[in-house]
């Protein structure tokens, strides 16, 4: 076999890969996935009806339409805040899980407390929503990597916001080019990092790291502000003045959280 039918027999199963996989989905690489994190505001009782309500009927029901995964956290600083982030793989499916809830009878059956609590005592004060995409950089999520107990662990959600709509998308370029690596390869354990596309703080990108203890989420940061990488990346010209605001929430993951 000669070196010229070589090459063209290469060329066309390269082709053919390519073409097999445009039109068969399940055969191509997975695309960015969007994220919607919902920040319900509750109180006294309204907790345990909330926290029956996800663990019970929510959680089964996102699993039973193809979500593998649902992350349910207490706000460490704050017992009124329950936040609940739900990865989707597109926005059809993100769009359409209302009308799939609606039709699992399981679902309101479970649910069924949280679904029709009476108007003068509701199962919260009221909800956030924000809706997010995945960076290029890590299009998917990821469940951390950590073996130490729920009840331990540290999750930081961090929220930039930037000064205007140019400066935010040279954030978030600068997160693709080195940022991301960098968290990962210093193991922070990150479960997301975003471009919120919808919420009420913007023009703003929210990630999420995690940690066995609030000792190692310190050591961890630490060693991202001595690393050599970083040093470099932050002083580069064309990535100065893209950000305005940090916002930092410490959570922790419940019992139940997939992740």
């Amino acid at each position: 076999m000669n070196a010229k039918y070589l090459r063209y027999s290469l060329i066309l199963f390269l082709l053919s890969s390519l073409l097999l996989s445009s039109f068969h989905p399940s055969l191509a690489k997975p695309g960015k996935e969007y994220y919607e994190l919902k920040i319900y505001h509750v109180r006294g009782p309204q907790m345990a009806l909330m926290e029956s309500y996800l663990q019970n009927a929510y959680l089964p029901a996102a699993h039973r339409a193809g979500i593998k995964n649902v992350g349910v956290f207490k706000a460490m600083e704050n017992d009124s805040l329950l936040y609940v982030l739900t990865p989707f793989q597109s926005l059809d499916q993100l769009t359409g899980i209302s009308q799939k809830l609606e039709k699992d009878k399981d679902y309101y059956a479970a649910g069924r407390a949280y679904i029709d609590s009476p108007s003068k005592e509701p199962a919260y004060q009221r909800f956030e929503t924000v809706i997010m995409e995945a960076f290029d950089k890590m299009p998917v999520h990821a469940k951390p990597g950590l073996t130490a107990p729920m009840s331990e662990r540290v999750y930081e959600l961090r929220s930039y916001e930037s000064p205007s709509e140019k400066r935010y998308l040279n954030k978030v370029a600068m997160f693709n080019a080195g940022e991301v690596t960098i968290f990962k390869k210093l193991g922070f354990n990150p479960v997301f990092f975003a471009k919120v596309i919808a919420g009420s703080k913007m023009p703003n990108l929210m990630y999420m790291t995690t940690f066995a203890d609030r000792a190692s989420r310190d050591a961890h940061w630490k060693s991202f502000g001595a690393d050599a990488d970083w040093n470099k990346l932050k002083v580069m010209p064309e990535y100065q003045n893209n950000m305005t605001r940090a916002e930092i929430t410490f959570l922790r993951p419940v019992a139940y959280s997939d992740i």
